[in-house]
């Protein structure tokens, strides 16, 4: 016999099977995390293998768009699995889910490159294609997870400590990540950057198979979750829970508020104050990876207890305001947050932007938006190549409108580099025009201090070989290229701060966030009904921050524009929350009208 959620005494202290619950749920999903977030931590060395033939710009946005592709289907996920989840029940259909996710993820670590897709296959299309259809697998399947595992433990949770037991779920995704950068880091411990480079990064992959099992013996130790079987006994499962969920227009207002009141704005946050951060860190601010991950881990780890405190919290107080709070604080600080992150990682770059702006002065005709997800497009005008070289370069500038007609060139203090135009010329030709183009910009980029590095390299002809003197020796040429931060500049204990500030923010909206939408919907639409409003946010709106935040960088040349879209995200959904967002910490989840 079945016992109601709503008679446990919330004052007894949690139980045996209390904890059984919690555990489990908790570590699979967070391996389900690790799954996810180890291809957006190992994006560069995927960039490098799978979307090789794009310039260095396009590729990296192709690679975060591949990512971007799981969070587009995880909606699709949250209907086929919520459906099966009020329709079978919990416990199975989270099993699924992990098996699907785990199997995906291991099966990236195999793939071959897009080159050896080329030389052996004669297609190099091939290998970022199954990548994308793997990546969109591990959507469909974390569509799935985390409605069954916050349903699950929410359904198990005495009223009074939905927002604790819940907490421990919406840690998991912070502790996937901080795994995730655990074992990167320990992986690189061993190896050389050039063997991290060919092959390493695929050894995250690989492990992702012991948790799988790992995760697939505990889940198969649970029981169902006892709301699901007390409606199961009393025949008040919904036989169509979808059209249920989103056809009934008290159900449907109810998913809109979600989405657009809590879901929204929590996703942006969770994205850009973690993801995002780190990709800031590596990409923009030139942050060795290895020092990067461990900043980051290391305010993630202070941090982590803080999903169950403000889970615990919002007990007490409610969800509402806790979440409230963290939407309004993230709209107004992200700018300058991420503005102190500049200047406590990489000073010289602050300061060379600050004193020598660099301005592309173009016809804006010449110039097209720097992205091309499947390689067609060629970025050969002569404002096309500048920006390119200065978005991939880490390089803010501004656009200022020339005369229809006339050549891009790219102004540096008081210093006009010409740029050049590809079309017309065969490979040497514009492999010669872009080395001299950017030997002369990164020339005039060191004389006005930017951190600008230099050093001797083989020259090769066009068949790759090394061209040698006439002595016999191999002949080497002046290269540069924007130099890493400078390590004895870093002011790691503040980017610790500057990163904790942000994951702060983060705990606010994420911690209530699983209770809160549980207490939404009755029971037998739960599971289909707070998934969808949950996947779509954190999927559509969170899921795309790196990428749209890079695009309107790569657009704009201002390294803080993409900034306004979480910012305006955040700043919609407290308007929304503040008016619409019921509270809900008191409510009996068995007797939740439909």
């Amino acid at each position: 016999m079945s016992v109601s959620t709503a008679s446990v005494d919330p004052s007894a202290p949690m139980s045996r099977e209390d904890k059984k619950v919690i555990f489990a749920s908790s570590l699979g999903t967070a391996f389900e995390w690790y799954d996810f977030f180890i291809y957006g931590s190992l994006a560069t060395y995927i960039a490098a293998h799978f979307f090789s033939s794009l310039s260095e710009t396009a590729s990296f946005l192709a690679t975060l768009l591949a990512w971007a592709a799981g969070f587009i289907v995880r909606p699709f996920g949250a209907l086929v699995f919520g459906r099966v989840g009020d329709l079978v029940g919990r416990k199975y259909t989270f099993l699924v889910t992990i098996t699907l996710m785990g199997a995906s993820t291991f099966l990236v670590g195999l793939l071959p490159s897009y080159a050896w897709c080329q030389q052996n296959l004669g297609v190099g299309a091939i290998a970022p294609t199954i990548l994308i259809a793997l990546r969109i697998v591990q959507g469909l399947a974390l569509g799935g997870e985390y409605g069954g595992a916050a349903t699950y433990v929410a359904e198990h949770a005495p009223a009074g400590k939905r927002g604790l037991y819940t907490g421990w779920i919406q840690a998991t995704a912070t502790g996937g990540l901080l795994l995730s950068l655990i074992i990167i880091l320990l992986i690189r411990q061993y190896m050389s950057d050039a063997a991290f480079s060919d092959w390493g990064w695929r050894i995250p992959f690989w492990i992702s198979i012991i948790l799988l099992l790992i995760s697939v013996w505990i889940r198969m130790q649970l029981a169902e979750s006892p709301s699901f079987v007390k409606m199961k006994e009393e025949g008040a499962t919904s036989k169509a829970p979808l059209s249920e969920a989103f056809l009934k227009w008290s159900n449907l207002k109810i998913g809109l508020i979600a989405l657009f009141g809590m879901v929204a704005g929590e996703a942006v946050v969770w994205y850009s104050g973690q993801f995002y951060a780190l990709l800031y860190l590596t990409k923009t601010l030139r942050v060795d990876l290895t020092t990067a991950s461990l900043l980051l881990g290391v305010a993630l780890a202070i941090s982590l207890p803080l999903y169950v405190f403000f889970g615990w919290l919002s007990d007490k107080i409610g969800r509402k305001w806790i979440m409230l709070l963290g939407f309004l604080l993230a709209a107004v600080f992200y700018q300058p947050i991420f503005k102190a992150i500049t200047h406590y990682a990489n000073p010289a770059l602050e300061t060379a932007l600050a004193k020598s702006a660099v301005s592309v002065i173009a016809d804006p005709a010449d110039c097209s938006v720097q992205f091309d997800p499947i390689g067609t497009a060629k970025f050969t005008s002569s404002c096309d190549v500048a920006k390119n070289f200065l978005a991939s370069s880490s390089v803010s500038y501004t656009n200022e409108a020339a005369a229809p007609g006339t050549p891009a060139s790219v102004k540096i203090g008081e210093t006009v580099i010409p740029s050049y135009v590809a079309t017309g010329l065969d490979a040497a030709a514009a492999k010669a025009k872009k080395a001299e183009f950017t030997t002369a910009l990164y020339k005039a980029l060191k004389d006005h201090q930017y951190p600008v590095s230099e050093k001797q390299a083989p020259v090769k002809d066009a068949s790759g070989a090394v061209v040698k003197n006439s002595d016999g020796t191999d002949k080497t040429a002046t290269t540069y290229a924007m130099a890493p931060a400078d390590q004895s500049a870093i002011n790691k204990p503040m980017l610790v701060v500057m990163l904790i500030v942000l994951i702060v923010l983060v705990t606010l909206v994420y911690g209530p966030m699983a209770a809160a939408l549980v207490e939404l919907y009755p029971t037998r639409i739960r599971y289909t009904g707070m998934s969808l409003p949950y996947h779509i946010g954190n999927g559509w709106f969170g899921g795309l921050v790196p990428f749209v935040i890079f695009a309107m960088v790569a657009a704009s040349g201002d390294l803080y524009y993409g900034l306004w879209y979480p910012i305006v995200v955040a700043a919609l959904t407290f308007v929304i929350g503040l008016l619409f967002v019921p509270e809900t910490k008191d409510r009996d989840l068995d007797n939740i009208p439909s």
